[in-house]
């Protein structure tokens, strides 16, 4: 019995994973163009947004408006890390489909 679930396993363990279909390829392709462009597009407005919180955060005359900037910078760096770590769970998801066989 023993050896039956040896040998099974075996079989199993070593069967390759099937194919994908060929459109997945494609889709891949269309998650990584649009997850570049979502990162370009959110690094260009944080570093716009980050640039008129530092000046605010420079220029206010109230200590109140100066803790506002501040806390809008912390918001904005905390928001870039965050489509950092998004964009490699998005990297390793899509590696982590099998290439489809041609």
């Amino acid at each position: 019995m023993h050896e039956l679930s040896v040998l099974i396993h075996s079989l199993v363990a070593a069967a390759p994973p099937p194919p994908m279909p060929k459109g997945v390829d494609e889709i891949k392709l269309l998650i990584e163009t649009w997850t570049r462009i979502g990162q370009a597009l959110v690094a260009s407005v944080g570093s716009l947004a980050f640039i008129f919180a530092f000046i605010w955060k420079i220029t206010a005359v109230e200590s109140h408006s100066a803790l506002a900037a501040k806390q809008w910078i912390q918001r904005i760096v905390v928001g870039t890390i965050g489509v950092e770590v998004a964009v490699s769970l998005v990297g390793i998801l899509t590696d982590s489909v099998a290439p489809a066989s041609r």
